[in-house]
């Protein structure tokens, strides 16, 4: 937005003290969008002066610029908002020592992995501490190990409608507008699809597609066991999920509302993860998920992001996750691959969250 300067009068010299008398100078309205963009920078902790410099630098007149941004200090609203802003300045300060203190040790960005533990263990060191764990030896009792692969569920599922989540190449924000991308076909015709559609990440059957109980893919359970050490196998209405797709699917950055395991079947996922104290880095505008694209950071877009470290893995055949409440991932499939995940946890695992929506 550029200042215009009206003149229809015949040009004078710009010696002739006539010329300036002839000039009208128009400056662009301060509209609503402006007054938000003043309240965010305020709320920023940008300094007045450059506000007030960028709007005129945008058409403002200087004066209307040095009126507005004063009279927003001013503005009730304005100030009760500022004792909210105040409040999370606070929450992410305490954040950011966390952030610092974990740093200080060698293994904060490695996640163990171990064959299993006790029920005890898993409880006391894991669970109540919210600290990841990846579970390598866990899955012996598993016939899914050596049955499930695309030709497997075509063979023995192939006539039951599935639904998957498709055209995701088409939006962004695919998993937030899920409801647009539901789609029916037949097991047989998506495991082909799978199959000989190369690296994409345009279709995947995700959980929300919740076909375990929708269908008689329910009988997959029967090639699984309910890890009695850390799962409630009598609890199992929506809390088993079933995951298939190609190479090349992503799972955009965000956290779950509650404990998850997660047990990776057949084909490899590579991970990334990002513990809770960073998410005032993580530009979560909306529900859960973050602005960020993990694949292709824009950082002059988030400059944030650049601070935040990155925990990176692979997560293989026959392998489980720990993945604690609130913790961000992201996960890209590095083959075709086939995952199960259970909120079924054997420990309290609903919690209260209050999430973001803010319209941008």
């Amino acid at each position: 937005m550029q200042s215009k300067i009206q003149n229809d009068q015949p040009r004078f010299s710009t010696f002739d003290p006539r010329y300036f008398s002839q000039i009208i100078v128009t400056s662009e309205p301060i509209t609503d969008d402006w007054r938000h963009w003043i309240a965010d920078n305020k709320y920023a902790g940008m300094d007045d002066r450059l506000i007030v410099q960028q709007l005129v630098a945008n058409g403002i007149s200087p004066s209307a610029a040095r009126l507005e941004v004063s009279s927003a200090n001013q503005n009730p609203y304005f100030q009760a908002g500022h004792k909210f802003v105040q409040a999370l300045r606070k929450l992410e300060s305490h954040a950011n020592i966390l952030a610092d203190l974990a740093a200080l040790s060698p293994h904060s960005l490695i996640i163990e992995r171990k064959p299993n533990i006790s029920r005890a263990d898993f409880l006391e060191n894991y669970y109540a501490k919210n600290i990841p764990l990846i579970l390598t030896d866990i899955t012996q009792n598993w016939s899914a190990l050596s049955r499930w692969n695309p030709e497997y569920l075509k063979n023995k599922y192939g006539r039951i409608e599935i639904e998957v989540q498709s055209d995701r190449n088409s939006d962004r924000l695919y998993e937030i507008d899920i409801e647009k991308h539901r789609r029916k076909m037949l097991m047989a015709d998506y495991a082909d699809a799978v199959m000989t559609g190369g690296a994409t990440n345009n279709y995947y059957m995700v959980a929300n597609n919740g076909n375990i109980f929708k269908t008689a893919l329910s009988g997959l359970l029967e090639d699984i066991e309910m890890f009695p050490e850390y799962l409630d196998s009598q609890k199992l209405n929506n809390t088993v999920f079933f995951w298939f797709g190609p190479e090349g699917t992503i799972t955009p950055l965000h956290h779950d509302p509650m404990n998850l395991l997660f047990v990776q079947v057949y084909g490899r996922k590579t991970w990334k993860m990002i513990p809770p104290y960073y998410t005032h880095m993580l530009y979560n505008y909306r529900g859960v998920f973050s602005e960020v694209d993990c694949e292709n950071p824009d950082y002059e877009k988030y400059p944030s992001f650049q601070k935040v470290p990155i925990i990176e893995f692979t997560l293989n055949p026959g392998e489980a996750i720990f993945i604690p409440v609130g913790w961000w991932h992201a996960v890209k499939s590095l083959d075709i691959s086939i995952s199960m995940s259970f909120s079924n946890l054997a420990f309290p695992n609903q919690y209260e969250w209050l999430i973001p929506q803010v319209m941008l």
